[in-house]
C-alpha cells in the first residue's frame, strides 16, 4: 500500500512537471514585440487596429519562425530602457543600428536600408540640404538616433537641436523650428499623406540600416537567431520586398 501511494506520488510529481514544462514552452514561444503605434507607415493606429510596415513584417516573422506575436505600444522614448528592462523581447520601430546599440544588444541582419533626411516647410529656399542646417533650429524624435547624427557632422555646434515627443511635423509646417530631421521614407510618405505644407530639402545625408535588437543574453540570442533565421526566409522567398511594395510602392528592405 504504501509503496502504490509513492508511486502515485513521484507519477503525480512527474505529471506536474511535465505541465511545467509544457507551460515554459508555450510561454518561450511568445515573442514580445515593442513598438511606438505612431510613427506612420511603420506602425500606427487605425480605426482601433495596430498596424503597419512593421506589424506585417513581425507577422510574417512569427509565421514563418512558429512565434505568437505579442505587441506593446509605447513611447518610442522608453522603447529601449524596456527591452534593456526584460520588458519586452526586442523593438520593431526602425531602430538603427549604431556602434552603441550593437555594443549593448544583439542585433539582427538589417530589414530596412535607408537614409537621414531633413525636411522643411513648404517654399522654405533657405534650407536645400544637410549644408544649410548651420544657424538652425532642428527638430529630432526623442530617443531617436538623428540627433546623433546631426551631432557628428562637422557645424554640429552651430545646430540648435530640439528633442520631441511628437507633433515634430506640426511645429516645422508652423515655423515654430526650421526643419525636422527622420528616415527619407517616412518622411515622404508623410508629405504624402498629410496636409501639411512640408517638402524635402535635398539629398539624405546618411546611410541608416534598420534591425531588431535584442538582449545580448542566452535568451536574447537564442530568439534573435530564430528571428533572424525567419528574416532571411522571408527575404529569400520575396516576402519582406511584397510587404515592403505595399506600404510603400518600393523595395526598403535590400540594399541594392
Amino acid at each position: 500500500m504504501l509503496r502504490s501511494i509513492a508511486t502515485a506520488s513521484v507519477l503525480a510529481a512527474a505529471i506536474t512537471a511535465g505541465f511545467a514544462g509544457a507551460a515554459s514552452a508555450q510561454e518561450a514561444q511568445t515573442l514580445r514585440v515593442g513598438m511606438s503605434g505612431g510613427y506612420f507607415p511603420f506602425t500606427f493606429v487605425k480605426q482601433d487596429e495596430l498596424q503597419g510596415f512593421e506589424v506585417d513584417v513581425m507577422n510574417a516573422v512569427g509565421e514563418e519562425a512558429g512565434l505568437d506575436i505579442d505587441f506593446e505600444t509605447m513611447s518610442f522614448s522608453g522603447l529601449i530602457g524596456a527591452l534593456d528592462a526584460g520588458r519586452i523581447d526586442t523593438v520593431a520601430n526602425q531602430i538603427t543600428i549604431t556602434a552603441e546599440r550593437e555594443a549593448k544588444f544583439a542585433f539582427t541582419q538589417p530589414y530596412v536600408y535607408d537614409g537621414a533626411q531633413v525636411v522643411v516647410r513648404k517654399g522654405n529656399e533657405d534650407i536645400t540640404g544637410v549644408e544649410d542646417l548651420a544657424g538652425r533650429s532642428v527638430a529630432v524624435n526623442l530617443g531617436s538616433n538623428f540627433e546623433q547624427l546631426l551631432r557628428e557632422l562637422p557645424f554640429a555646434d552651430e545646430i540648435e537641436v530640439k528633442t520631441y515627443e511628437s507633433n515634430i511635423a506640426q511645429d516645422v509646417a508652423l515655423g515654430r523650428v526650421d526643419a525636422f530631421v527622420m528616415d527619407r521614407v517616412s518622411s515622404a510618405q508623410l508629405i504624402q499623406e498629410s496636409p501639411l505644407p512640408l517638402e524635402l530639402a535635398g539629398a539624405p545625408f546618411s546611410e541608416i540600416r534598420n534591425a531588431l535588437p535584442f538582449r545580448n543574453d542566452a535568451e536574447g540570442t537564442e530568439l534573435r537567431d530564430k528571428v533572424d533565421a525567419a528574416l532571411s526566409a522571408l527575404r529569400e522567398d520575396g516576402t519582406l520586398a511584397e510587404i515592403s511594395q505595399k506600404w510603400f510602392g518600393t523595395d526598403i528592405t535590400s540594399p541594392e
